[in-house]
């Protein structure tokens, strides 16, 4: 069950990575929930979705362009409640773009078993800071 959890966190960085929205919605359960702190939660694939696509094609300030590459680190992976039917986990990550360092955090998740594999019931998902320079700064 641990290695499976783990998959799915490989997974939704992998999604993330490569800007595979549906790939990375497919990690969520139908209720799933998607919070970053200060802002408004997205529910259920189709709401992450839709929600992510809307981030990534909003105005973008004057000079500002998107990364030509991202890459998440994870680490910390830790197991808080564990059972049949509910992991609660915790972790770290950090995210390189073209500027280096880009911006770290924190991850919240609960993941419940699917039809295949283990989903987000929730993430929460807190950035602790942004470099100079940030690509992906709000």
């Amino acid at each position: 069950m641990r290695e499976s959890v783990r998959q799915t966190l490989a997974d939704y960085t992998a999604a993330t990575d490569s800007f595979d929205l549906a790939a990375l919605a497919a990690c969520f359960a139908p209720d799933g929930v998607l919070r970053f702190d200060g802002s408004e939660p997205l529910t259920g694939p189709d709401e992450i979705r839709a929600g992510l696509a809307a981030q990534l094609s909003g105005p973008r300030d004057p000079g500002r362009r998107m990364p030509t590459h991202v890459r998440h680190y994870v680490s910390s992976i830790r197991f808080a409640a564990v059972s049949a039917d509910r992991a609660e986990v915790s972790s770290y990550f950090a995210v390189h773009t073209d500027v280096g360092r880009d911006h770290w955090g924190r991850y919240r998740d609960v993941l419940v078993p699917g039809a295949d594999r283990w989903l987000f019931a929730s993430r929460r998902i807190k950035v602790d800071g942004f470099a100079p320079g940030s690509l992906m700064a709000p």
